[in-house]
């Protein structure tokens, strides 16, 4: 009768199995072992240093499943800031542990504003409270934690998102970043991380309903850096959209503007002042088929283009200094971090 092998005879075996099997070194094994818990500690005192915002207003078929997705990533530092609601989304928040807060001020900007006074950890992620966006995703903003003071989160074009939204959005966007000299790539996605320091400074006093766009222009404006990583996008989870689709995409665009006259004048007028160039080639293209083909000479056509297309180049000359200026001050304000 053989004897039993004790626990420490039975761990050593399979130990020695295992490596044997794996063509491994039992040393292997056991840095592998390490690494992974050293992996684990690292990643969760990354998530340590992150409280998840989420703005809500009667998102109660969303927000308790969407609170169990965040907690199941291992962030269990969230606020959640209620314009309230008229239905259980307090209720179930508090009950899944989440804290609390009644925003002061209108929409998601009073919402954001609210919950930026009690986040006390260095970073933190916003994300919408209709369960459209994946709390997955959050792991990605992790590594850029010390790089960056601003992180877009750039939504996946994929069938949640219907044609006329894709299009508007990609509209708004491009306007945003050739008023801002940036390559936000989705100015409009609900989902970003922020330093907490860094939000402190933040306004937010034009439209409440278009603060995604207004965060990241000030965010532009404060030259610190910006980066943007890929990020699912979902369904609602419950409820109705809150705003009307073609009403909110020409607030948008006009915030682009707004946003520019105030953060970025020289841009904004540069770009107008390039658009001069459209209807001075026009005028002198004309003019110069009169002239050649039909042989008249009009001098008011020649005259207005020539003063069109001059205004158009001085607009092409400010907005190339403007975007260079812009760049050299992003370049410093990076060494200056580095240093």
């Amino acid at each position: 009768m053989e004897t039993p092998l004790s626990e420490t005879d039975e761990v050593e075996a399979l130990r020695t199995t295992v490596a044997t099997d794996s063509f491994q070194s039992i040393e292997d094994i056991e840095y592998q072992s390490y690494k992974r818990g050293f992996d684990d500690r690292v990643a969760q005192k990354m998530r340590d240093q992150v409280t998840v915002v989420i703005p809500t207003l009667n998102e109660e078929e969303a927000i308790g499943s969407l609170i169990e997705e965040v907690t199941s990533q291992g962030f269990d530092k969230i606020v959640v800031a209620d314009g309230y609601s008229k239905d259980r989304t307090v209720e179930v928040t508090s009950r899944l542990g989440a804290e609390v807060v009644m925003q002061h001020g209108r929409g998601k900007a009073g919402a954001l504003l609210t919950a930026f006074n009690v986040v006390s950890t260095p970073y933190l992620v916003i994300m919408d409270g209709d369960g459209s966006y994946d709390p997955a995703d959050i792991s990605k903003f992790l590594p850029l934690l010390d790089s960056y003071d601003f992180v877009k989160g750039v939504r996946a074009v994929n069938g949640n998102m219907s044609g006329l939204h894709k299009l508007g959005n990609k509209v708004i966007t491009k306007t945003f970043d050739l008023l801002f000299g940036t390559s936000i790539g989705d100015v409009c996605s609900g989902m970003y991380m922020l330093r907490t320091d860094a939000v402190r400074n933040l306004h937010l006093e034009k439209h409440p309903m278009t603060v995604e766009q207004e965060i990241a222009a000030e965010m532009v404006l404060a030259a610190g850096p910006i980066t943007t990583v890929p990020i699912n996008y979902r369904q609602r989870a419950g409820g109705v959209t809150k705003t009307n689709t073609w009403r909110q995409g020409f607030r948008d665009l006009l915030t682009n503007f707004d946003l520019a006259r105030t953060y970025n004048p020289i841009m904004l007028f540069s770009v107008i002042g390039t658009m001069f160039l459209i209807p001075a080639l026009g005028l002198l293209g004309y003019a110069s088929l009169l002239y050649f083909v039909a042989n008249q000479y009009h001098s008011g056509y020649f005259l207005g283009g020539l003063v069109l297309l001059v205004l158009g180049a001085q607009g092409v000359t400010v907005a190339t200094i403007a975007a260079l200026l812009r760049r050299i001050e992003r370049k410093l304000s990076l060494s200056q971090r580095q240093v």
